[in-house]
């Protein structure tokens, strides 16, 4: 209010302001007073507002970074997971493989016995018709008819 006071004293050389210009002073000021009552209330509730939002983002973030470090160990949990489920894969594939192996050397030696069996009765099949040929030259040399000949 000093302010407005010096400004109407400067323009009359230093004479006292009249009753009606302190009044229009005194409703600038009131005026003025009103006007920074009111942004002092809004900003009064802006930062109220504002400190309500920071709280409100410190739990946000607390929150967060609880999340952040469950994460971080179900991905550390998980990660072990793979690598013993890929180390057990590894191992299955190396077993079935050897099985694989093993099945196939199974089937070689079934096949060798068997080719070993089939010459075995192919030489016997061969035996017993020669066998048989024999008996049957055998037979027809020595016959019944032929045994009174034979004794003399």
């Amino acid at each position: 209010h000093a302010y407005f006071l010096a400004l109407f004293w400067a323009g009359d050389l230093l004479q006292p302001p009249k009753v009606a210009q302190l009044t229009e002073i005194l409703r600038k000021l009131q005026k003025g007073q009103a006007t920074i009552k009111n942004e002092y209330e809004e900003l009064k509730s802006a930062k109220e507002a504002l400190l309500k939002e920071l709280e409100s983002l410190h739990t946000k973030a607390y929150e967060l970074e609880g999340l952040i470090k469950d994460k971080r160990e179900l991905f550390t949990k998980l990660q072990l997971q793979c690598e013993d489920s890929e180390q057990e894969c590894c191992r299955q594939l190396k077993k079935n493989k050897e099985s694989k192996d093993l099945l196939e050397q199974r089937r070689c030696e079934i096949q060798e016995v068997r080719l070993k069996h089939r010459k075995l009765r192919m030489k016997f099949e061969n035996q017993l018709q020669q066998l048989t040929e024999q008996f049957k030259q055998l037979h027809s040399v020595f016959t019944p008819e032929r045994l009174p000949y034979e004794l003399e």
